[in-house]
């Protein structure tokens, strides 16, 4: 991991994060598949090259805007996501709706505005494809909160939902330190700082009073673990079992995974985080086993 901040260091360290995000993506979809199920309670990875959802493909989009505008356009943002929305990746209905009527020239701003009365959607969208965003702006956990609300408008517009992507992109930023990632205490309490009064925010300060407790189980049962795939059911659990396991790839993705829930989100959330920072990649097996980016994404070359 490299301590430039040039254009060049900046899409670097996205895109390791991006490569972690995108294999806890695919592999954690792999476990809702009935026959993986034993799998998983054994922590045995399953056959076949996994395949991941709509966390990553938007997750791209990220990258790709940041690449070419060194911040987030929200006008771009919402035109990449709409050309590249690809309704098998598993997309919520809402966001799917919103995407396919962006591409026929409608505009983002009024549609993201209308979904669910008014109030906009709450759900964990948002933050499950922020992580790059944050292992971009490593050097300014600030900019990168306020980038991954100017990110969250293009599809979710409720408090909880920015507050989660707020949340994630600072764990990101944090994570990423030059200097090596910080403490487990350190990561919540910077996190904790960065998120406006919100249930996320509550919801964080719960988890960092919980991190002393060893039962992912347990911690997900008062936190949440995306059931009910809200951003306050979510970003809590997914932060407190990234911060455990900086450096630890592998366990922090079977930790999240083994408790159940939105586990593509969940373990797209970790990884990200996770892949953030010094020596948290991803096993070399666990990346070659797991799809391409599609060919339009990012690249060094």
């Amino acid at each position: 991991m490299t301590s430039d901040f040039s254009p060049l260091g900046r899409l670097e360290r996205a895109l390791a994060c991006l490569r972690g995000l995108a294999v806890g993506d695919a592999l954690g979809s792999q476990f809702f598949v009935p026959a993986n199920y034993p799998l998983l309670q054994r922590r045995e990875l399953p056959p076949g090259v996994w395949r991941w959802t709509d966390d990553t493909e938007m997750a791209c989009s990220v990258v790709s805007v940041l690449t070419t505008h060194q911040r987030i356009d929200q006008d771009e943002l919402a035109r990449s996501f709409a050309e590249h929305h690809d309704f098998d990746r598993g997309y919520g209905p809402a966001v799917g709706r919103l995407l396919r009527l962006v591409r026929e020239g409608g505009d983002w701003r009024e549609l993201a505005a209308a979904l669910f009365k008014g109030q906009g959607s709450w759900g964990n969208g948002a933050a499950m494809r922020i992580a790059p965003l944050g292992a971009w702006y490593a050097d300014d956990p600030e900019q990168a909160t306020h980038q991954a609300e100017i990110s969250a408008y293009t599809t979710h517009q409720h408090r909880e939902a920015v507050a989660g992507a707020m949340a994630v992109a600072a764990a990101a930023a944090l994570a990423a330190d030059p200097a090596g990632p910080p403490s487990a205490g350190a990561l919540l309490d910077g996190v904790i700082a960065l998120v406006p009064r919100s249930a996320v925010a509550a919801g964080l300060r719960r988890a960092r009073d919980m991190l002393d407790y060893g039962d992912a189980t347990t911690v997900a049962a008062v936190l949440g673990c995306g059931r009910r795939t809200t951003a306050h059911d979510t970003v809590p659990f997914a932060l407190w079992s990234a911060a455990r396991a900086l450096g630890d790839y592998s366990k922090a993705f079977w930790t999240t995974a083994q408790v159940g829930g939105d586990m593509d989100t969940t373990c797209a959330i970790v990884g990200g985080v996770v892949a953030s920072g010094k020596a948290g990649a991803p096993p070399g097996e666990w990346l070659e086993r797991t799809e391409r980016l599609p060919e339009w994404a990012p690249s060094l070359s």
